[in-house]
C-alpha cells in the first residue's frame, strides 16, 4: 500500500478512477529494486503508470515531458548523481523519495544543487518513506539485501567485533525495525531476552520510538498513517530475539516445500533459479557438453498453489501437483477445441488476448482461454521446481536425514547409530552429514566424550567433511552452557505412513520409490515456544526475566513486569542474527490453531544452512 502510495506521487490512489494513469517514470538504487521486487511485477508497476524503471546509476537519457519518481537509499553516491540529473535537466518534475530518513545535510546538498540548475519548481515533493525493510510474504519480511553480510550472524558474533562496530550493527538493524512500525502504523511493547545483541537492539529502538513520540508535531505515529486501519485496538507485541537461542534449527533438513526449496534450490527474494537438466543423451565423444539452460521463476501471492502449498510435507505437493496436472489434461482437450475454433491453432498465445472479435463463441472461449493457460503455467513451474527438489531429496536421502534430526532433537531412541549414519556412503553430501553431527552435538545434554568425539571427528574427516564449523559451535556450546539450559525441542517425531506406494502410480511425474512419506507433527520450535509465553502471558523460567519496554510510557522502566496482563492479538517476532523458513513455518502452524491471533515473522536476514555453515565457519575462534 505504501508503495502504490508513493508511486501516486504519494496521494493514495483512487479506487474507480476510469482515466488513464499519469505515465510516470521510476528510478531506484539496488535497495529500492529489492524492496519492490517481491511486491510489485512490472504489468503491476504498469498498471499504475510506470513507463520505465531504470537503476539511479546506469546511463539515462533526458526524457524532458514525463515526472520522475525516484526510490533510493539517502547516501553520498545517490544524492551526487540526483544531483546531476538536476543539472542535466533530464525530467520534467522530480518526486524524491528516500527509503529511509534523510539528513539534514544532505537536504541541503540537494537544494543547493536544485537553485544551482535552476530547478526548484521542477523538485516537486521530497519524502521520507520508512520502507527500509523487505517484505517478502504478508506475514514475513527480512531487512536487507545489498550488504546484508554487515549485520549478518557471523558480524554480530565475530570474537574481535569493537564496540563501534556494534553500535552501527545495531544502529542499522534499529533503522529498518523502525522503518517498519512507522509503516505498521504501530507502537509495539518490546519483549527481549537478556545479555544478547537483541537486548541491544531493543534498547535502541525503544530509545527511538520515544524520542519520535515526543516530538508531537512531528511524530510519525499521528494522524492518517497508513497502517491505522490494519490492526485491532490492541498494541502489538514485539519479541527481539536472538539466533544464538538455537542453533539447531538453522542447520536442520526440512521437509516442508517452501523451506526444501530455500534449503536444496537458489531461491532468493521469492525467485528461485533452476539449473534445467537438457535429456540424458549421450554426446559424442569428445563433443563439448550441452549447456544448461539456466530458468528462474517468481514463487509469489498471486501463485495459488505456492499460497496453498508452500507449508505442505514434501510427499503432499507432489500429489497435489499430480492432481492439478490430471484435471488440467481434462481440460486440455478444451483448449485445443477453442483454438480450433478461433483458427488459431499455431498461434502464439500472445495473439489470441489482441483478438476482440465479439462473437459469442469467441467471447467465452477468450475468457476461460487465459485463465487455463495461466493455470499451465503454474503447473509447469511447479513440476520443474518440485522435481528438482525431489532430486535432491533422492540423491542425499534428506528423508532419512529429516527423520533422524527429528528424532534427535526430540531425545527419540534412534535406530541406526550416528556413526553409520556418517560412515553411510550413499547418505548425503559431506555438508549433510556435518549438519547432522552439529545438531546431534547442539541438542545433546552431555557434550560427547573425548573419545567418541575423536571417533566422531575421524569418521566426518573420512566422509570429506569440513570440521571448522565445530570449533565454534563447541566454543559456542560452553559458553551457553553457563548462560542456560540447552533448549529442548519437545517430542516431534515424524510418522512415517509407509512409502509412497498409493501416490505414485505409474502415470505419475515423480518417482518417489524409497522416498518416506513423513507427516509432520506440530511442535513448536524454541521461537515459537518463546512468543508463545509472551503471546499468552504464560510464566515460564524460560522467558519471566525478559525485559520488557513500552515506549509511550514516559519514564522508561526497566522492569520485566508486564503492565498489561491480557494476551496479545498481534505479535511480531524478530530474530536478531538471521532467520529461515523452518521458523516461519512452525510460526505460521502454531498461529493457525489461534482464533483471530496474528503473527509476523521477521529478521536480520535469511539464510539456509549452507549459507549458515559459511558465516560459522568464518568465525574462526580467537
Amino acid at each position: 500500500v505504501a508503495l502504490k502510495r508513493m508511486l501516486n506521487f504519494n496521494v493514495p490512489p483512487v479506487k474507480n478512477s476510469t482515466g488513464e494513469p499519469v505515465w510516470k517514470i521510476l528510478i531506484y538504487d539496488r535497495f529500492g529494486q529489492d524492496i519492490i521486487s517481491p511486491l510489485l511485477s512490472v504489468k503491476e508497476l504498469r498498471d499504475m503508470g510506470i513507463t520505465l524503471h531504470l537503476l539511479l546509476h546506469s546511463d539515462r537519457d533526458a526524457i524532458p515531458d514525463v515526472p520522475a519518481v525516484y526510490f533510493v537509499m539517502p547516501t553520498e553516491e545517490n544524492i551526487d548523481r540526483m544531483c546531476q540529473d538536476l543539472r542535466n535537466q533530464l525530467y520534467e518534475s522530480y518526486y524524491l523519495n528516500f527509503i529511509s530518513a534523510i539528513s539534514r545535510s544532505k537536504l541541503e546538498d540537494i537544494a543547493n544543487a536544485a537553485i544551482g540548475a535552476n530547478a526548484v519548481t521542477q523538485v516537486a515533493k521530497v519524502f521520507d518513506q520508512y520502507l527500509n525493510f523487505i517484505t517478502l510474504e504478508d506475514d514475513m519480511f527480512v531487512l536487507c539485501n545489498q550488504n546484508k553480510e554487515l549485520v549478518s550472524y557471523r558480524a554480530i558474533n565475530r570474537p574481535d567485533i569493537t564496540d563501534t562496530e556494534m553500535e552501527t550493527i545495531m544502529d542499522t538493524i534499529v533503522d529498518s525495525l523502525f522503518c517498519f512500525f512507522v509503516t505498521l502504523g504501530a507502537i509495539p511493547i518490546i519483549r527481549c531476552s537478556r545479555g544478547t545483541a537483541a537486548e541491544m537492539v531493543a534498547v535502541k529502538l525503544d530509545k527511538k520510538l520515544r524520542e519520535n513520540l515526543r516530538d508531537a508535531r512531528n511524530s510519525l505515529f499521528t494522524g492518517d498513517t497508513l497502517g491505522a486501519g490494519q490492526f485491532s485496538f490492541q498494541r502489538p507485541l514485539l519479541v527481539l530475539v536472538d539466533r544464538n537461542i538455537d542453533l539447531a534449527t538453522p542447520l536442520h533438513h526440512t521437509w516442508t516445500y517452501q523451506a526444501l526449496v530455500h534449503d536444496v534450490l537458489d531461491f532468493h527474494l521469492n525467485r528461485v533459479n533452476l539449473e534445467e537438466s537438457t535429456g540424458m543423451e549421450s554426446s559424442p565423444a569428445g563433443a563439448r557438453p550441452k549447456k544448461k539452460n539456466k530458468k528462474s521463476y517468481d514463487l509469489t501471492a498471486s501463485d495459488k498453489f505456492w499460497q496453498k502449498h508452500k507449508g505442505s510435507p514434501f510427499p503432499e505437493v507432489a500429489e497435489s501437483v499430480q492432481q492439478e496436472l490430471e484435471s488440467y489434461r481434462a481440460q486440455e482437450d478444451e483448449v485445443k477445441r477453442l483454438k480450433s475454433i478461433m483458427g488459431i491453432e499455431g498461434e502464439d498465445e500472445g495473439a489470441i488476448s489482441m483478438l476482440s472479435d465479439n462473437t459469442a463463441k469467441l467471447t467465452s472461449a477468450v475468457s476461460s482461454l487465459p485463465e487455463l493457460l495461466e493455470k499451465k503455467r503454474l503447473i509447469d513451474l511447479h513440476t520443474n521446481v518440485a522435481t528438482a527438489v525431489l532430486e535432491h531429496i533422492k540423491s542425499r536421502k534428506l528423508d532419512v536425514y529429516f527423520e533422524y534430526e527429528e528424532k534427535i532433537m526430540s531425545k527419540s531412541t534412534l535406530d541406526k547409530s550416528l556413526l553409520d549414519m556418517i560412515s553411510d556412503p550413499d547418505a548425503g553430501t559431506p555438508e549433510d552429514k556435518m549438519r547432522l553431527f552439529l545438531i546431534y552435538y547442539i541438542s545433546s545434554a552431555q557434550a560427547p566424550s573425548e573419545i567418541d568425539l575423536e571417533q566422531y571427528k575421524k569418521a566426518l574427516m573420512d566422509a570429506g567433511c569440513n570440521l571448522a564449523p565445530l570449533s565454534y559451535i563447541k566454543q559456542w556450546k560452553a559458553f551457553t552452557k553457563m548462560a542456560s539450559a540447552p533448549t529442548s525441542y519437545g517430542n516431534m517425531t515424524p510418522k512415517p505412513l509407509g512409502l509412497f506406494s498409493r501416490v505414485m502410480n505409474t502415470g505419475s511425474q515423480f518417482v518417489m520409490e524409497g522416498v518416506k512419506n513423513l507427516v509432520l507433527k506440530q511442535q513448536n520450535l524454541p521461537v515459537t515456544r518463546i512468543l508463545d509465553n509472551l503471546m499468552e502471558m504464560k510464566s515460564n523460567p524460560e522467558t519471566d526475566d525478559y525485559r520488557y519496554f513500552d515506549p509511550k510510557m514516559l519514564r522508561g522502566s526497566d522492569s520485566s513486569v508486564p503492565r498489561n496482563k491480557n494476551p496479545f492479538q498481534e505479535a511480531i517476532v524478530f530474530v536478531v542474527g538471521g532467520g529461515n523458513y523452518i521458523e516461519y513455518q512452525n510460526l505460521i502452524d502454531y498461529i493457525k490453531g489461534k482464533q483471530g491471533k496474528h503473527v509476523l515473522y521477521g529478521c536480520s536476514e535469511l539464510f539456509n544452512a549452507t549459507q549458515f555453515i559459511k558465516q560459522v565457519d568464518n568465525l574462526k575462534t580467537s
